[in-house]
C-alpha cells in the first residue's frame, strides 16, 4: 500500500472532515463538487491521486438521495483517477432501517445501497453505529464498524449525573442500554412501546428498574422524527423520573422532531457530530460531541495495516 494518504469529503458534513483533517494532520485534497445546471452532481477532483490511499468522507443524511448520489460519484471519480485504494467513510449510513423483509412487498433498501457502494469502487467501508449490525454482511468488502460509544460513555461519566437510571426507548434497545449501564456502574429500565406507525408509537409498559425520583439518561442510535421519544419522556415523566437526558449516535432531526424536543421535558441531550445540526434553535438544549478523533485514528490504523478493533469498544 503506498504511504500516501489523501482525505476528501463530499458536502453532506464538512466541520466533520474538518476536525478529521486536524487529527490527521494533512489538509483535506482539493475537489469541485458542486451541480450542473440541470441538478445533475458534478465533481472534478483537482489534487493527484494517482497511486494514492484515498478515503472519502460522506455522511449519507439529508439530503439523503443527494448524498448518496454524491458519495457514489465521488468514490468513481476517485477510482478513475487511479486512486490506489478508495475508502468510503460514513459516519451517518443512511436508507439502514430497511434491512429486511418484515412485510410483504417492501424492499432491503441497506442491500441495495450496500451493493451499489461496492459496484462505484469503494474497497472498504469505514461507519459507526449501524442501525443494524447486520448490514455489515451486506457489504462484500471490509467493513469496520465503530461504535459511538467510544466518545459518549466518556462524556456522560464527565457529566456525573446522581442517582441515575438508564433507559432503552424500547425493547430492540435493550442490549444497547445495558453496555451502557455496565459501563457506567448504573441500573437500567425498558420502555415497552408499540409502533403505530413510523411517526407514533404507544407505551405499554416500563420494565426494569424503578424510575420514580431518579434522573435518567434514554439512549438511542437514531433519533429522527422524535415522537417514540417524546412519548416515553411523557410517560418516565408520570411514573416520578427526576430530570431526563437524551444521548444518541445520530441527530437526523426530521420533521418536526426539533419542535418535540424543545418542548418536551428533557434537560439535555447529547449527540454526536455524524450529522450536522441544521436548526440552530437546537443548541439551547442540544449538545454534540466530535467524533473527529475517533474517525482520524480508525483512519491512520486502516492506512497503516493496524488493529482497527481496540477502537470497536
Amino acid at each position: 500500500m503506498t504511504d500516501r494518504l489523501q482525505l476528501f469529503a463530499g458536502n453532506s458534513n464538512l466541520p466533520l472532515a474538518g476536525r478529521i483533517s486536524e487529527y490527521l494532520d494533512i489538509p483535506v485534497s482539493k475537489a469541485i463538487v458542486d451541480r450542473f445546471p440541470d441538478g445533475e452532481v458534478r465533481i472534478k477532483v483537482e489534487d493527484d491521486v494517482r497511486g494514492s490511499d484515498a478515503f472519502l468522507l460522506q455522511s449519507v443524511c439529508h439530503p439523503v438521495n443527494e448524498n448518496l448520489v454524491e458519495l457514489l460519484i465521488f468514490i468513481d471519480c476517485l477510482k478513475r483517477a487511479s486512486a490506489s485504494r478508495v475508502t468510503a467513510v460514513i459516519p451517518y449510513f443512511g436508507y439502514a432501517r430497511q434491512d429486511r423483509k418484515d412485510e410483504g412487498r417492501v424492499p432491503i433498501s441497506a442491500k441495495l445501497v450496500a451493493d451499489l457502494i461496492t459496484a462505484a469502487g469503494a474497497e472498504r467501508v469505514l461507519t459507526i453505529d449501524l442501525h443494524s449490525t447486520q448490514i455489515q454482511g451486506f457489504f462484500n468488502i471490509p467493513v469496520d464498524h465503530l461504535y459511538g460509544s467510544a466518545v459518549l460513555i466518556k462524556h456522560y461519566q464527565e457529566m456525573k449525573i446522581d442517582d441515575l437510571v438508564l433507559v432503552a426507548p424500547d425493547v430492540g434497545k435493550s442490549r444497547l442500554v445495558s453496555t451502557y449501564a455496565r459501563r457506567l456502574g448504573a441500573a437500567f429500565a425498558i420502555v415497552d412501546q408499540r409502533r403505530l406507525s413510523p411517526e407514533t408509537a404507544e407505551v405499554l409498559a416500563i420494565v426494569g428498574s424503578d424510575v420514580q425520583g431518579k434522573n435518567l439518561l434514554i439512549i438511542d442510535d437514531i433519533v429522527s422524527t422524535a415522537g417514540k421519544l417524546a412519548q416515553a419522556v411523557k410517560v418516565l415523566k408520570e411514573r416520578g423520573a427526576k430530570d431526563i437526558y437524551v444521548g444518541a449516535t445520530h441527530a437526523v432531526f426530521s420533521g418536526d422532531a426539533p419542535d418535540k424536543l424543545l418542548s418536551a421535558p428533557i434537560k439535555k441531550v447529547v449527540v454526536t457530530d455524524t450529522i450536522p445540526l441544521r436548526d440552530q434553535r437546537l443548541k439551547e438544549k442540544v449538545e454534540v460531541v466530535s467524533v473527529g478523533e475517533l474517525l482520524g485514528e480508525a483512519i491512520r490504523r486502516i492506512h497503516e495495516n493496524l488493529s482497527v478493533s481496540s477502537l470497536f469498544d
